[in-house]
C-alpha cells in the first residue's frame, strides 16, 4: 500500500478507492508540478511508525511511565564503532528518511488494540490501559541534530544525535538505526565501487536482489548519493528523481527467431535507446550482429549507444568486442559490463585492460557484500536530573571499543589553511572545550588551540518542528562525490580521529566511578 502524507488514498469503501485512484491520475497526469511534488511524499514505512520498534523500547516505555519519568529528558548519539570494508570512514546516508520517519511517530487505535493483546508471563495484558491511552496521545516533539548525507564520518562520531523525552528517544531506537545503518553502507559501498570505475558511469541494476522491496527503494537512493549515475529501479527514479537506465534482457533475444531480428525489432522499437544485449549464444557473433544493426541505426539518423556484456571472459571479449567496433567506425560505442561485479572486479578489470567503460553493478552493490550490515549503535550519552543538569552516562565493557563516550556529543572537524581537512574531535557541548585533541586510547596528543575547524552536527529538529531543509539530491551526491575525494588520501595513510581533552578525561573519571560501585 502506497501512503500519502498522513492519510491512506484507499478510503472506507471499494468505490472511494476508486474514485480517489481515479482523481489522483487526473490530477498527475494534468499537472507535472504536482507529480514532481508526489516524489517526496514518504511511503512504504513512513506513516504511523510507533510500531516500528522492538519490543524491549515498549517494555522500557512503560517502566518509565509506570516510574513517572516518561517526560524526563535524555541524550541518545547514533553512531557505528568499526567502519565497513577496512576503509577508515562512512558516507553518511539516510538522514531526510530519518526524518520522515520521525515525524510519523504516532501510535493508531489498531496499534494500541494490537499492544493491549500482548500477554505478559502471567497470562495478563503486558501493558495496562492507562499507559496505552498515553501512547496514543503521544506525538513526536524530540530534538535531533545530524551530519547532512554525504559527510564522511569515522568511528564512535556520532551520525545523529537525539535529545527529548526519554519515552519518545527509547522508542526511535531501532527505526533510526535501521534506517541510518542501510543507507549509510550502500552510500558506503557506491563510493567504493565508484572510485573503482575511475571516472566512468556506474548503474545500479540490483533491485531484483535487493533486500526487499523499501530496501531496493532505499539502495537505490544511497547509491545514487554514493555517485552512482543512474539506476534501473523505476519506482526510484520516479520518487527520489534519480536519471534511469535500461534496455532489454536475453529473454527479448530468445523471443524471436534469431539474434538479428531481435536486435531490429528493438531498433525498430527503440532507436534511441539502443544498447545490444550481445551474450545470449555467441558473444563475438551477437557483436557483430549489433554492428549491423548500428549501421542501420546510422541510415537512419541513429547512433548505436553500445552493446552490454554479462558473461563468459569479459575481460577477452570485452577487447575483441572493442576492435569490432572501432574497426567498423562505432568508436564512441559504450561496452557495458555487468555479471556479479564489485569495487575488487572493476579494479581487477582495469589493471587487465579491460575496455568496459559502463559498468552495471547489482548484487553485490544493493546487498553491500561483502559487509552484512553497519554496526551502527545507539547509546544514551547523557540524562537530565531533577534539579535541570545534566549527568554524564556510560556504557562500560571489558572491550575498550563498546565503552561508549558520556555527555551531548558533537564533531569538530579541522582543516589545513588550503582547505584539507586532516583530524576530528567528538566534543561534549556541555564542556568548557579547548581545542586539546587526544586519540581515543589516551596515547597520542595535540594541540590544536589555533587550527580552524567547524562542527558538523546540523539542528534538524527543535521539540519536533522542523529547522532543517535537506537539499536536492543532486547536491548531496556532489556533496558526497567532494567528501569521497577530499578523503582517500586517508584510505593509504592514518587519519587523526579522537576526543577533546576534557571530554576524554570526563570519560576516565566516570569509568572509574562506575567501575568502583560495581
Amino acid at each position: 500500500m502506497v501512503f500519502y502524507g498522513k492519510k491512506s488514498l484507499f478510503g472506507e469503501s471499494q468505490k472511494k478507492n476508486e474514485n480517489n485512484r481515479q482523481q489522483i491520475t487526473r490530477t498527475l497526469s494534468l499537472n507535472s508540478k504536482l507529480s514532481v511534488m508526489a516524489t517526496h511524499i514518504p511511503i512504504f514505512y513512513r506513516q504511523q511508525t510507533g510500531l516500528l520498534a522492538d519490543l524491549y523500547h515498549l517494555t522500557m516505555a512503560y517502566g518509565f511511565w509506570h516510574q513517572e519519568r516518561s517526560e524526563q529528558r535524555a541524550c541518545f548519539h547514533l553512531f557505528f564503532r568499526k567502519s565497513p570494508y577496512d576503509q577508515p570512514f562512512v558516507i553518511a546516508s539516510g538522514l531526510e528518511l530519518a526524518m520522515d520517519l520521525v515525524e510519523q511517530l504516532t501510535f493508531t487505535p489498531d496499534h494500541i488494540r494490537y499492544l493491549g493483546q500482548i500477554k505478559g508471563a502471567d497470562g495478563k495484558p503486558l501493558f495496562p490501559i492507562a499507559f496505552l491511552n498515553y501512547l496514543q496521545r503521544l506525538t513526536f516533539s524530540c530534538d535531533i541534530d545530524a551530519v547532512p548525507e554525504g559527510t564522511a564520518v569515522f568511528p564512535h562520531q556520532p551520525l545523529l544525535r537525539v535529545t527529548g523525552p526519554l519515552v519518545q528517544a527509547t522508542i526511535l531506537e531501532s527505526a533510526l538505526i535501521n534506517v541510518l545503518n542501510f543507507s549509510t553502507l550502500i552510500a558506503t559501498k557506491a563510493q567504493r565501487i565508484v572510485a573503482a570505475a575511475d571516472g566512468d558511469p556506474v548503474l545500479e541494476f540490483g533491485l531484483r536482489r535487493a533486500q526487499g522491496l523499501d530496501g531496493a527503494l532505499t539502495a537505490s537512493r544511497a547509491a545514487y548519493i554514493g555517485g552512482c549515475h543512474a539506476t534501473s529501479n523505476l519506482l526510484a527514479g520516479n520518487h527520489y528523481q534519480i536519471p534511469v537506465k535500461g534496455t532489454h534482457a536475453h529473454s527479448w533475444v530468445m523471443c524471436f527467431d534469431s539474434e538479428e531480428e531481435a536486435f531490429a525489432a528493438y531498433a525498430e522499437a527503440m532507436p534511441n535507446n539502443c544498447i545490444f544485449l550481445v551474450d545470449t549464444y555467441d558473444t563475438l557473433a551477437g557483436v557483430e550482429k549489433a554492428i549491423t544493426m548500428g549501421r542501420k541505426l546510422r541510415d537512419q539518423g541513429h547512433e548505436l549507444n553500445g552493446i552490454r556484456l554479462d558473461s563468459g571472459d569479459m575481460i577477452e571479449l570485452s577487447k575483441k568486442a572493442r576492435v569490432m567496433l572501432d574497426e567498423a567506425g562505432f568508436p564512441d560505442a559504450s561496452i557495458v559490463g555487468s555479471d556479479g561485479l564489485d569495487e575488487y572486479k572493476i579494479n581487477a578489470f582495469k589493471k587487465a585492460g579491460s575496455p568496459i567503460n559502463v559498468w552495471g553493478v547489482g548484487t553485490n552493490l544493493v546487498t553491500g557484500q561483502e559487509q552484512t550490515a553497519l554496526g551502527g549503535v545507539y547509546k544514551l550519552g547523557a540524562i537530565r536530573e531533577k534539579d535541570g543538569s545534566w549527568q554524564g552516562a556510560i556504557k562500560l565493557s571489558e572491550e575498550a571499543i563498546k565503552t561508549s563516550n558520556p555527555g551531548i556529543l558533537d564533531i569538530r572537524r579541522f582543516y589545513h589553511e588550503d582547505g584539507r581537512p586532516f583530524a576530528d574531535m567528538i566534543y561534549d557541548t556541555l564542556g568548557n572545550t579547548q581545542n586539546e585533541w587526544v586519540s581515543h586510547d589516551g596515547i597520542d596528543r595535540m594541540d590544536l588551540q589555533e587550527k580552524a575547524y567547524k562542527s558538523l552536527l546540523q539542528p534538524i529538529f527543535r521539540e519536533g518542528k522542523r529547522l532543517y531543509s535537506p537539499p536536492a539530491l543532486p547536491e548531496v551526491r556532489a556533496y558526497a562525490r567532494e567528501q569521497a575525494a577530499a578523503f582517500a588520501p586517508f584510505l593509504e595513510k592514518p587519519y587523526r580521529s579522537g576526543l577533546s581533552r576534557d571530554l576524554y578525561d570526563q570519560k576516565q573519571e566516570i569509568s572509574r566511578a562506575m567501575q568502583a560501585r560495581t
